[in-house]
């Protein structure tokens, strides 16, 4: 999609940010047309340089980015980050409270010079007795329940993926195009926060009201009484695993026809979803029995024939061939610029959007660490001689 016509073109946002939340609200409003500076810090983001499970950090939230590398202990790099701001549309930050109030980038200060930025503060608690704690990703799912839900009756285990951070991220995008469609009316920017525990509780809340409605708590889904007769992994003849999900009574008729399960077709205590719930461990031992005897190429073309919600049991790295991602532009290719495989490309996730049938891709790789800043100073108006001299003093890098 060419860029005048992106959803967010002409938005321009500084970003403030580093691990995963903040970065995936960048990444979020870059992919979709804005100009999202990333300021980093002499030597550029720490995140850079993360082994482990944060390897994959940077380069999943920073494509689409410009980075300025700036000290912003010395007065004359706070000087040029004021002076960025003055223009901007968005600040993004997601550092501990009070920091940016210490170096004079909080809201109050800013908001003074610029009355239309709107300041999207990524936190760990919103406001209340707890919004001074530093917070995790992991040490959310496990307060909030998610890692409850998730494990086993006596083992809580975190999911698989950075939901909380990146879900907060989505967050705050919504606050962040709240904030500007409401300027259009009122003309002022304001300060818009998401944070993780309060994320966690909203995506726990279906647990919460479940509870509510059946009259005792619900066991982690680990152990969970399904809704549905076919609700489970099953094994095909090749050892191979594939969920299997009949979640309707039309589904329930599809699924006995083309498996030719002709005695529950026949058989009218089965037509309705909770009678069958009720007959589970009658129906379960006859489909795995059935499935058994499958291929896995059969029982995923007849599901798939059926109409039948089912999925084989896929790892991360399955998803670089997945033939859904990689025909319909919904991976995007980055070269790599830190660690031991710089130079290297990758093929990760577009943002899960299509506008107008188009989807978002890559129009800047990602970049090396204030790979951009000569650049963006000098569109400050500041000239090469200056340039050098902010070098010397060890103001930018």
């Amino acid at each position: 999609m060419e860029t005048s016509k992106l959803p967010l073109d002409g938005i321009k946002v500084i970003e403030f940010t580093h691990m995963v939340m903040g970065p995936a609200t960048g990444v979020i409003l870059a992919d979709l047309g804005a100009q999202v500076i990333k300021i980093e810090p002499i030597g550029g983001d720490k995140t850079r340089n993360l082994k482990g499970s944060g390897a994959g950090y940077f380069p999943m939230y920073n494509r689409n980015k410009r980075s300025l590398c700036v000290n912003m202990k010395s007065d004359e790099g706070l000087k040029l980050v004021h002076k960025l701001i003055e223009d901007a549309d968005v600040v993004i930050e997601n550092f501990r409270p009070g920091a940016m109030d210490k170096l004079g980038l909080g809201y109050e200060a800013l908001s003074k010079v610029n009355p239309r930025l709107v300041y999207c503060s990524l936190k760990g608690f919103l406001s209340g007795p707890y919004e001074h704690r530093t917070a995790l990703d992991e040490v959310v799912q496990m307060m909030g329940g998610l890692a409850y839900m998730t494990g086993l009756p006596d083992k809580p285990m975190r999911a698989g993926s950075s939901v909380i951070d990146i879900t907060g991220g989505m967050f705050g995008v919504i606050g962040i195009l709240s904030a500007i469609e409401k300027r259009h009316h009122t003309g002022k920017g304001e300060r818009v926060s998401s944070a993780l525990f309060e994320t966690t509780a909203f995506m726990v809340g279906q647990h919460m009201a479940q509870e509510v409605v059946s009259g005792e708590a619900p066991p982690p889904m680990s152990v969970r009484r399904s809704a549905w007769s076919v609700y489970d992994i099953f094994e095909s003849g090749d050892d191979e695993r594939v969920f299997v999900g009949v979640v309707s009574d039309a589904l329930w008729r599809a699924f006995c026809s083309e498996f030719e399960l002709t005695e529950f077709a026949a058989d009218r205590s089965l037509d309705a979803n909770n009678e069958r719930v009720v007959q589970r461990d009658r129906i379960m031992p006859v489909v795995k029995a059935m499935f058994k005897d499958m291929s896995t190429d059969e029982m995923l073309q007849r599901l798939d024939r059926a109409g039948i919600p089912f999925a084989p049991i896929n790892r991360p790295s399955d998803l670089f061939d997945d033939e859904h991602l990689a025909n319909s532009g919904g991976l995007v290719d980055v070269k790599l610029t830190d660690g031991d495989n710089a130079g290297a490309r990758a093929s990760l996730p577009a943002i899960p959007l299509e506008v107008g049938g188009e989807k978002f891709g890559r129009r800047r790789d990602l970049p090396k660490a204030g790979a951009d800043t000569d650049d963006l100073l000098a569109e400050l108006g500041i000239d090469a001689e200056r340039l050098s001299a902010l070098r010397a003093q060890g103001v930018i890098a």
